[in-house]
This record gives C-alpha cells, sequence and structure tokens, in this order.
C-alpha cells in the first residue's frame, strides 16, 4: 500500500478546471493595466450548512497537487482558441503561481467567516485559482464535516467508508480521502488507497452468494480464499439461517457478520445473541444500509462493532456543499499600499482587509471563540492557538503534510471544542466569531 504522505504521480494539467469568466477577466486586466496589481484574496464560508455547529477543513493537500499542476500547456491553450486572445494566451502560456498563500491546515475545524484560504499575489495570478480551489475546498470540507459528525456518533467503533457507487468516479476517490481525514478508518475505494495511502476493506456482496448453490457453498469459498477471520453477508435469504451457515462454515473464530436490510437495531441484538449461543462470542457485528449520523447514533446502544456508510456520506449527508466563496478583500492602491475592499451586496457581504485567526481557549483548552484579526493579528492572550498556516511561499508548495497528521489534528481540534459540538439537533456555531 502507498504511503499516506503519496500524491498522485505525474499529474495532468488542471488548469482547464476553471470557469470561462476567470480567463475573460485576465485579459481585460491586462488590457487595462490592472493584471499586475498586489491582490489578497480569501476563500471562507459565510455561514455553516443549516444546523451545522462547526465544519472540517479538507481537501487542502488535493488543492496543493492541483496548484503545482495548474500549467496552460500546449493542449490546453489550444482549448481556449476564441476564449481570450492572443496576448492573453501569451501570458497564460507562461503563467505560473509565484504569491504566497496561507490557510487552515487539513483537518481543522472552523466557524462561519473563518479565512480558510488566504492568497497573496497579483490579480490575474489569483483570480485564475478561484474555480479550482473552491470546487476542491467547497466538495471535501462537505464531505469531511458530515464525516466528522459520523465518528462522533459513532464512538469508538469504527465508520468503513463505502460510497464509491453512489457519486462521481473522481468525487469517490477524494470522498474517501475527506472522511479518512475525519476519522474513518478505511475505504472500499482501491483508487483512494493508490493515490492517497486511505487503508482499504472489502469481502463480499450478494451477489457472491446468490452464485453459489447454497448459501453454506458461498460461505464456505469465501473462508477457503479469505480465511476465517473474514467478514460474512448473512441476509441474503433469512438472517437467523445465514448465522448459522456462517458459523458452520468458519467455526467460532469468524471475524464478523454484516447485515444489511432490515431493522437494524433489532437484529444487532438477534444474531448478538445467536453467535454467542454458537460460541461465536468474538465474532463482530458490522451494519450497513443507507446510515447516517442519525442513524449510528440510534444504534448506540445496540451490539453492533463497527459502521458502514455509503450514499449520505459521500453527498455530505444533505449538504453537499460548504457553501465556501471566494472574494477579493484587498487590492493595491493608487500609492502602493493595499487598500481593503469587499462587496456590499445584501445577503451576500463579504469584510474587506487581509485576515489573521486564532481560536480562543480558556485556561482548560477548551475553545470559546474564533477570533479574526482585520489587517492585523489578533492578540493571544496566553491560551490561544493560531490557525493560519503557511501553504505556499514565493510559488512553492510548503505546507504539504501527511494524512496521518491531519487526522490527528482533527481529533485534537475536536476535542477541545465546547461539549455541544457533539449534538446532532439543529444549533447555532458551537463558538462565535469575532471580527477585531
Amino acid at each position: 500500500m502507498a504511503s499516506p504522505t503519496a500524491s498522485p504521480s505525474t499529474p495532468h494539467s488542471t488548469a482547464l478546471l476553471t470557469d470561462h469568466y476567470e480567463l475573460t477577466m485576465v485579459q481585460a486586466a491586462l488590457a487595462a493595466g490592472t493584471a499586475g496589481r498586489r491582490a489578497v484574496f480569501e476563500l471562507f464560508p459565510r455561514r455553516l450548512p443549516e444546523g451545522r455547529r462547526y465544519g472540517v477543513v479538507a481537501g487542502v493537500g488535493r488543492a496543493l497537487d492541483a496548484l503545482e499542476a495548474f500549467r496552460f500547456d500546449d493542449e490546453s491553450l489550444a482549448a481556449l482558441d476564441g476564449v481570450v486572445d492572443g496576448t492573453t494566451l501569451e501570458w497564460l502560456a507562461s503563467y505560473r503561481f509565484s504569491g504566497d498563500v496561507w490557510g487552515y491546515p487539513e483537518g481543522e475545524v472552523y466557524l462561519p467567516y473563518s479565512p480558510l484560504v488566504v492568497v497573496e499575489s497579483t490579480f490575474a495570478e489569483a483570480v485564475l485559482l478561484e474555480t479550482l480551489l473552491l470546487s476542491i475546498y467547497n466538495h471535501d470540507s462537505a464531505i469531511a464535516s458530515a464525516a466528522s459528525r459520523m465518528t462522533c456518533a459513532a464512538g469508538d467503533r469504527p465508520c468503513i467508508e463505502m460510497g464509491a457507487r453512489r457519486t462521481h468516479e473522481e468525487a469517490a476517490v477524494a470522498a474517501a480521502r475527506a472522511a479518512y481525514v475525519a476519522g474513518f478508518t478505511a475505504s472500499s475505494n482501491l483508487a483512494a488507497r493508490q493515490r492517497y495511502g486511505v487503508p482499504s476493506t472489502g469481502t463480499s456482496a450478494h451477489s457472491f452468494t446468490l452464485l453459489h448453490d447454497s448459501e453454506a457453498d458461498a460461505f464456505r469459498a469465501q473462508v477457503a480464499s479469505l480465511g476465517a477471520d473474514t467478514t460474512l453477508l448473512v441476509d441474503t435469504y433469512d438472517v437467523a439461517a445465514g448465522v448459522r451457515a456462517a458459523v458452520e462454515a468458519a467455526g467460532t473464530g469468524l471475524g464478523a457478520v454484516r447485515l444489511d436490510s432490515g431493522d437494524l437495531g433489532v437484529l444487532a441484538h438477534e444474531v448478538r445473541a445467536q453467535l454467542d449461543s454458537l460460541g461465536a462470542t468474538g465474532t463482530r457485528i458490522i451494519v450497513t444500509s443507507d446510515l447516517d449520523e442519525y442513524a449510528i447514533a440510534a444504534l448506540g446502544a445496540a451490539p453492533v462493532d463497527g459502521y458502514g456508510v455509503g450514499t449520505q456520506l459521500v453527498t455530505g449527508s444533505g449538504h453537499p456543499t460548504s457553501g465556501l466563496v471566494y472574494k477579493l478583500v484587498a487590492r493595491e492602491g493608487a500609492d502602493g499600499s493595499l487598500v481593503s475592499v469587499a462587496k456590499l451586496s445584501k445577503d451576500k457581504s463579504s469584510l474587506g482587509g487581509r485576515k489573521y485567526a486564532l481560536r480562543r481557549r480558556n485556561r482548560r483548552g477548551v475553545a470559546e471563540a474564533e477570533v479574526v484579526g482585520v489587517g492585523t493579528p489578533p492578540e493571544d492572550d496566553g491560551d490561544d492557538r493560531a490557525l493560519l498556516v503557511p501553504l505556499v511561499r514565493d510559488g512553492e508548495v510548503v505546507g504539504r503534510e501527511s494524512l496521518e497528521t491531519a487526522r490527528d489534528r482533527h481529533q485534537m481540534a475536536r476535542a477541545e471544542l465546547p461539549r455541544a459540538a457533539r449534538k446532532l439537533s439543529r444549533g447555532e456555531p458551537v463558538i462565535p466569531t469575532l471580527h477585531v
């Protein structure tokens, strides 16, 4: 298996993973002589998805890989014939991002108006990254935010990501990665294993049982190939008969049985009692079937040992996007200094100025507020934690890290939130955002 630090090798150009108007803005700015003005863009959420108490940053590593591959090669430039003029095509041919990027590191939690990414460069260089960054962060953070709620509800019981068949094939790989950051232990997706080192797992589906003349034949074939520690799917026909056949095939050392239909809570109690009566006291019970964080929480009192989660995870459990935006917040003025700028549209306003952020904590280490400094860093009172870290410096990626580091960070960041963060009921953000 690849190392968790692995990145995709020989990346293809990501330059056309953008919107038409990004390029026409560059063309107009080049003609006006404003393309080279210093600019600060900020990627942030105006609000959390309705009812959510915190969000989770994910996709940082993918975004850094994509930024490195953001080059307009001959094929990309050919595709832009008729989109922009010759002067702009010539400028794009030599495009290399040369600015600085600061951001919340992967696995960190965030609140409304958290400055998740701060991009400092020229206007033309920075505006081209808008769509690319938003598409990655909006998707991956939505999946990680849902996954965090699920792993929180599951407690010490492991969650396995298995939603590849319920979303776009590339979104499935990104979803597996994001879920792993937020505490899932493994994925069914082999591309996520290859590219990012996400542990993979899997045994068989109902089709394997139906292939054989009897359920017992299917179980014996699986045990012969994968060993007694495998997981047998026992609900193709009758669950009680399936459990009995599973123990007969594998012995009392059977690794696990999987339930994929019916009233999972009731079945888990019945199956646990049957396994124990057959002497398979160490055999685990894994449940699947359209689980979300609420279903996982409802199964908390049942004798369940692990959860397989698919559709609800890869669709963000009702919130498939994080609602993040990318806005110009400062630009070079006539005297060469930075001038704060902001969109003031009704319901879509932003706050101008370069941002800095820290998490204010009390003496017990519990988070009390997200403090965002405008123009200057907020003052640390001694118990606070800075949130922005360098990701890119002078065009070179400096913030790449392993997924294990991101996983550890998420556990730490979630643990320092007030206890209300664990509630699944609808509520306001768990801590306020203060601008100073």
